[in-house]
């Protein structure tokens, strides 16, 4: 599959799949706090796509070698770094939650991904979230049109390791737009200077994983979804879809309850 260019059409039709799977986000962002289940905010987000006319991507998402995925979006609770199935275990105080989110708007693909903390977190905690979070907006402040996919990777494994985290290295970001998954593959690490160059009308996804401890990952029991740091150490993970414009970026999957950009970003 070689990388699609979106034209302005494509374009709006992404910055509204974009909008809305931060919306769903917002929408559940003031029930997610202790006792309540993963499996609820499942079926909560459920609820607020088909009011909102959208599909969940992920629902039945069956790639090679997978079995079906069961539920409408991804949580990633604690020491899971990515594709945790929601379940009936209640989220208790202190406990750091990763919710994504994608969904399928007249044919287009918002995909979009954010942390929470549940109740009062501790210090450590929340600096992972934090570090993680500005180190996607390390990624992301890159974009434009002759930058290579090396310099967005550089940029975000030199921070977060410079903070004396570690970058998951299996699971990376992706182009996106009529399909889930498109080329290119967005490495959270790398060398300046390297792999495919961004052109305008890319859009693709910046999600890196950052893990308090090593960066090795397993798989945790038979699901055939979810992934552990093998440490057991904590790991974070913030999402955002972006545009390669004439000039600069576009972050497609802003909504009005998107936690505003690090200050770095407006300097």
């Amino acid at each position: 599959m070689s990388i699609t260019y979106k034209d302005a059409a494509g374009i709006e039709g992404m910055r509204t799949a974009g909008r809305l799977a931060a919306e769903v986000l917002d929408h559940l962002t003031p029930f997610i706090k202790p006792g309540i289940t993963t499996r609820e905010i499942d079926q909560l987000a459920a609820e607020y796509m088909k009011k909102q006319g959208t599909l969940s991507a992920t629902l039945g998402y069956q790639p090679a070698g997978y079995p079906p995925y069961p539920a409408s979006l991804c949580t990633s609770v604690n020491n899971v770094v990515c594709h945790g199935i929601p379940n009936e275990k209640p989220l208790k105080k202190g406990d750091i939650v990763n919710v994504d989110v994608t969904v399928i708007k007249d044919g287009w693909y918002g995909d979009t991904s954010r942390m929470f903390l549940v109740g009062e977190a501790s210090i450590a905690a929340k600096r992972l979230v934090q570090i993680t979070y500005e180190a996607m907006w390390h990624g992301i402040v890159q974009v434009k049109p002759g930058v290579r996919l090396g310099d967005i990777g550089w940029q975000i494994q030199k921070f977060a390791e410079s903070n004396g985290f570690s970058v998951v290295r299996e699971f990376c970001g992706h182009g996106i737009g009529r399909n889930f998954h498109e080329e290119p593959q967005v490495l959270h690490y790398g060398k300046p200077g390297t792999l495919e160059e961004l052109k305008p009308g890319m859009t693709f996804t910046i999600e890196p994983m950052i893990n308090a401890g090593r960066r090795e990952v397993k798989e945790f029991g038979n699901d055939g979804w979810t992934i552990v740091t093998k440490d057991h150490s904590l790991s974070a993970q913030w999402e955002h879809t972006v545009l390669v414009t004439d000039t600069g970026y576009e972050v497609l999957t802003l909504s009005a309850g998107s936690p505003p950009p690090p200050a770095f970003v407006n300097k």
